[in-house]
């Protein structure tokens, strides 16, 4: 049996964790320095997501007290952005920094640990991650492939995307070529458009060339220091895509078995505080930066609600085609029943409160 057959068939948990249960205790190298590679999806300074990693590097380092040392390679030093994940489950690596959703060829519900269409905000994603169950099946879906896996990074919502021209309805996606990956993807592949996942070094290059009609990336901070608006000026501030994207850091679960109690503390500590420094980091830059971007003549728009339709009939479609899978179907139960509560909570009383203080405030 293959491997896409058996996870098909197969619960979290069970054959991979009976499996690793029959594996001798660690040995662990008291007083014994190591160096892990750690490579990432992302080109070397790529705005936000080139720092998270950065962040969970230095603080392991700075925090392990010599014991650890964390050398990073970027998207293309080691090997290319969507090379890492495999690169880490056969040891050429030690752990990767990436968008999770970049491997839902390895298994679709990886999704879930970056975002899903019509998805978790940024809240949301760590209510379910910390205190649900999800830390617990990104645990149990990384342990199918050999990986110790935490969330490290969050860019917030991202933006709808960078468009040759405004999108007056749906039909407008009919054959056009645009930038993204994921599930988000997958939805836009149902309303016509030819969907292309690039790396995000990769982007400009290929909308600028025409190579592609229109691109996400991430948000205007981020957005603007890759140079969308030297491009096109149309410029979508809301999609459906990633309303909270999670980034993940994920260690070769034996190098993790390996290192001492307290040297997988500060990974996972590492990794939870880098989330949260991220998330405020494009939160805290986006507002100026969509400022300078209006100033420079770009045009902000939101997609009509009969976009808003087609995007969300697509979602059902897509999700759907994967409810077969017994994990993915887990995960997913798991997901929409954490963000129900939260959401139903947050909506009644920050939603009304916003609400009323841009109303009261101006």
């Amino acid at each position: 049996m293959d491997r896409r057959s058996f996870l098909k068939n197969s619960a979290i948990g069970g054959t991979a964790a009976a499996a690793s249960a029959t594996l001798a205790a660690p040995a662990y190298a008291a007083g014994h320095a190591r160096t892990l590679t750690m490579v990432t999806s992302w080109g070397r300074g790529l705005a936000g997501v080139f720092d998270a990693a950065q962040r969970v590097a230095d603080s392991i380092n700075a925090m392990s007290d010599g014991s650890l040392t964390v050398e990073i390679k970027a998207a293309g030093e080691l090997v290319g952005a969507f090379e890492v994940f495999d690169a880490v489950t056969s040891g050429q690596a030690d752990m990767y920094h990436a968008a999770d959703y970049y491997f839902i060829n390895q298994h679709p519900a990886y999704a879930f640990f970056t975002s899903v269409p019509f998805g978790m905000t940024a809240q949301e994603l760590m209510n379910w991650y910390n205190h649900g169950e999800g830390a617990a099946l990104h645990d149990e879906l990384g342990e199918i492939f050999g990986l110790k896996s935490f969330l490290a990074g969050n860019t917030g919502a991202q933006a709808g995307g960078w468009f040759a021209k405004e999108i007056a309805g749906p039909e407008d996606f009919n054959g056009l070529k645009f930038r993204m990956p994921g599930l988000g993807g997958q939805v836009l592949g149902t309303m016509g458009a030819s969907v292309q996942n690039l790396p995000g070094a990769e982007v400009y290059q290929a909308l600028a060339s025409g190579a592609i009609d229109g691109t996400e990336w991430i948000g205007p901070w981020a957005d603007e220091k890759a140079g969308f608006q030297e491009i096109t000026k149309f410029y979508y501030t809301a999609g459906m895509h990633e309303p909270g994207a999670g980034l993940s850091l994920a260690t070769n679960r034996d190098v993790f078995d390996s290192l001492t109690p307290s040297q997988q503390k500060i990974i996972e500590i590492a990794s939870g505080e880098a989330h949260s420094w991220s998330l405020a980091q494009f939160l805290n830059n986006n507002g100026s930066a969509l400022q300078r971007l209006q100033s420079g003549g770009v045009k902000v728009l939101e997609f009509p609600d009969s976009v808003w339709d087609a995007m969300a009939a697509g979602a059902k479609t897509v999700s759907d085609q994967y409810m077969g899978d017994d994990i993915y179907a887990k995960v997913k139960a798991s997901y929409d029943s954490s963000m129900a509560a939260s959401s139903s909570w947050l909506t009644q009383s920050e939603g009304t409160y916003r609400a009323q203080r841009d109303r009261t405030t101006g």
